[in-house]
C-alpha cells in the first residue's frame, strides 16, 4: 500500500494526465475520489483550490500532499471519535447521557471517582457545544 506520500504521488501522476505538473479542479476531484473514496462537494473543491496561488495554473504536488495529509489526519480523528462514541453509546441512541459515561468508565476503571467522571462528561459537553458552534458558523459562511 505504501506511505501516504507514495500514494499521493501515484494519484497525482495519474490525475495529471497531460503532465502539466499541477492538478486543476477536475483533476483534484478525481484525486480525492481515488484517495478517500468519495466525490468532494463543489464547496470543498472551492475551499481546497482557494489555497492555490494565482500565478499557478493549478495545485502543485507539495501543496496537494500537504492538503491531503491534513485531510487524512482529520479523517483518522473522525473515525477514532466515531469508534469511541460507539463504545459509550451501547444502546445505539445516537447521543450520550451521563449514565452512559458513568457505566462505561465504571466498567473500565471501577475505582474512578464520580467527580472525575462528572468532569469528563462536562468537558465532553463543552467540546460538543464548541463543535456545533463551529459547524453553525461554517454553514452560515458557506
Amino acid at each position: 500500500m505504501g506511505s501516504l506520500r507514495e500514494r499521493c504521488a501515484r494519484v497525482f501522476k495519474v490525475c495529471d494526465e497531460d503532465n502539466k505538473g499541477y492538478l486543476n479542479r477536475e483533476d483534484l476531484e478525481v484525486a480525492v475520489v481515488m484517495l478517500f473514496g468519495y466525490k468532494p462537494s463543489e464547496v470543498e473543491v472551492d475551499s481546497i483550490m482557494s489555497s492555490v496561488r494565482p500565478e499557478n495554473s493549478g495545485m502543485l504536488f507539495e501543496k496537494f500532499l500537504n492538503l491531503m495529509s491534513a485531510k487524512k489526519s482529520a479523517q483518522l480523528y473522525s473515525d477514532e471519535t466515531r469508534e469511541i462514541f460507539t463504545a459509550f453509546d451501547t444502546q445505539d441512541k445516537g447521543f450520550l447521557t451521563f449514565e452512559d459515561f458513568k457505566k462505561t468508565f465504571n466498567s473500565v476503571l471501577p475505582k474512578l471517582s464520580e467527580r472525575i467522571i462528572i468532569e469528563a462528561f462536562r468537558l465532553f459537553l463543552m467540546r460538543e457545544c464548541k463543535v456545533k458552534e463551529e459547524v453553525s458558523s461554517f454553514q452560515m459562511r458557506g
